[in-house]
């Protein structure tokens, strides 16, 4: 449990590992059921295009993410994946979506293991495929 007393549900959980493991899914989009006591699943995808992804995420509403990024290596060392988690948050929310949100990530955090990186987001612009390369390529020392 979180700090705001929110769970993670064990679909939440079970969705993770078909993606890490099982690579069901390229994408799992998690929000707050309506009573905000529990992470739950919003969305799966198996679409490979990250461009669909972001169009996923809600433009006036808090999410949580996972994505895994394939990206390519410099000097031709191929593609490399990372697990992504990022918190969703764009300025267009409302403050207590914010809020409950922001207090609730570290359950879900903790609860997925295997995250290679991390993303906060408050615009489209944060979250675009090239800031997100830039900021895992500074944290494998790709570059």
């Amino acid at each position: 449990m979180s700090r705001s007393g929110v769970a993670v549900s064990d679909e939440a959980l079970k969705a993770f590992n078909d993606l890490k493991l099982g690579k069901k899914f390229k994408s799992i989009i998690y929000k707050l059921n309506d009573a905000k006591t529990e992470i739950v699943v919003d969305s799966t995808s198996t679409e490979d295009a990250y461009d669909a992804f972001v169009e996923d995420l809600p433009e006036n509403d808090c999410r949580y993410a996972v994505y895994d990024f394939e990206y390519e290596v410099g000097q031709g060392d191929g593609k490399r994946n990372k697990i992504v988690f990022y918190q969703w948050s764009p300025d267009t929310a409302s403050v207590r979506a914010k809020m409950v949100y922001a207090s609730s990530k570290d359950a879900l955090r903790r609860a997925l293991n295997g995250i290679g990186t991390e993303i906060q987001g408050t615009d489209f612009s944060e979250v675009a495929y090239e800031s997100v390369l830039e900021k895992i390529s500074r944290t494998t020392g790709l570059h």
